[in-house]
């Protein structure tokens, strides 16, 4: 469990085996993690397989690849990193699973002093779990739906979201993982499974 808060940042460095392991170079964090760890790597769960000389190794498995953005990263590229929630962590930002419920593209990047302004179009089929206000994990970011339309939503950057993540170098066309927020989903679930059993 995470909080969309990006504690890290690391760099990519490649893929082994195919795309079936991703190598992530976070110097920063590789000692503080253990073989089996959770790591929310773009706001993807992944479990960590080795951690050496500040290079860390993931798995990849076909859904992650065909679900996510991890199986196409540009070598080179920034990516969000954040350790698992605890219970002794402050709760900065939503509960984010690290599952990620579809990928969304960005049509706009609009700068709005002293930040900027996404328009991202998602996947018609999460609709129903976005609200204005709302909260949505982009690349494991905790943003607020700040405009919603049929496929299409807004949210602001402020400047620490912009230098500290990696969502300040998006422009248009790039792909980004979407996260709805959690209790939205179980919620529509629960009332979706009543009105079937009415």
């Amino acid at each position: 469990m995470f909080t969309g808060i990006i504690s890290n940042r690391g760099t990519f460095r490649g893929y082994r085996q195919g795309r079936k392991e991703l190598l992530v170079e976070a110097p920063g964090l590789a000692a503080k993690l253990a073989t089996g760890d959770s790591l929310a790597v773009n706001g993807v769960c992944l479990s960590l397989v080795a951690a050496d000389r500040g290079e860390l190794r993931f798995n990849l498995s076909r859904e992650t690849i065909e679900r996510t953005t991890l199986g196409g990263i540009k070598p080179g590229g920034w990516l969000n990193l954040e350790l698992p929630l605890t219970l002794a962590s402050p709760l900065s930002g939503h509960l984010v699973s690290g599952h990620v419920d579809g990928v969304g593209k960005v049509l706009r990047a609009t700068s709005r002093p002293p930040g900027k302004r996404l328009t991202v179009s998602f996947p018609t089929a999460l609709r129903p779990f976005l609200v204005p206000k709302g909260s949505v994990a982009v690349d494991g970011v905790s943003l607020t739906v700040a405009s919603l339309g049929p496929s299409t939503f807004e949210v602001e950057l402020i400047p620490l979201t912009l230098e500290g993540t990696n969502l300040g170098g998006l422009r248009g066309g790039a792909f980004v993982n979407l996260e709805c927020d959690m209790v939205g989903k179980y919620v529509y679930n629960w009332l979706s499974q009543g009105r079937k059993a009415g």
